[in-house]
């Protein structure tokens, strides 16, 4: 599995500085073993409507690159929530008030994906973008 935690603000910055590199590795790692439908279990698939999502070829259901990851329905710009996993990877005791203050986002908002973060943490010892 791939660690955030092992590079460097520039490292990250240089492969995490958009939405499409982001979107591009969360598919990588959520289908690294193939797509597999959650309705119908069918592994055929062709390209949905949103970046990066698949669409179920037999029974048409569209997955969201971002659904059932730490990132679904988080309703910030992929590459500031990339940015606050970086972040709380690198020092797990920063606040949600310093996030905050660092991203120019709302104190809940920095909140919300801190506490999963931290929920993932603490079951699985590491940040795994796929845990929901």
């Amino acid at each position: 599995m791939f660690e955030i935690k092992k590079l460097n603000v520039s490292q990250f910055e240089s492969l995490f500085s958009s939405d499409e590199s982001c979107l591009k590795f969360i598919a990588d790692q959520k289908w690294a073993d193939g797509f597999v439908c959650r309705k119908c279990g069918h592994t055929n698939f062709c390209k949905g409507k949103t970046a990066y999502s698949r669409r179920c070829t037999r029974c048409k259901s569209e997955e969201s690159v971002t659904a059932n990851t730490i990132f679904h329905r988080c309703h910030i710009p992929i590459t500031e929530a990339f940015k606050m996993v970086y972040m709380v990877c690198h020092d797990p005791e920063i606040s949600s008030y310093e996030l905050s203050r660092q991203l120019e986002k709302r104190q809940m908002t920095c909140w919300k994906l801190k506490a999963k973060l931290m929920e993932c943490i603490e079951k699985k010892g590491e940040i795994d973008l796929l845990y929901k």
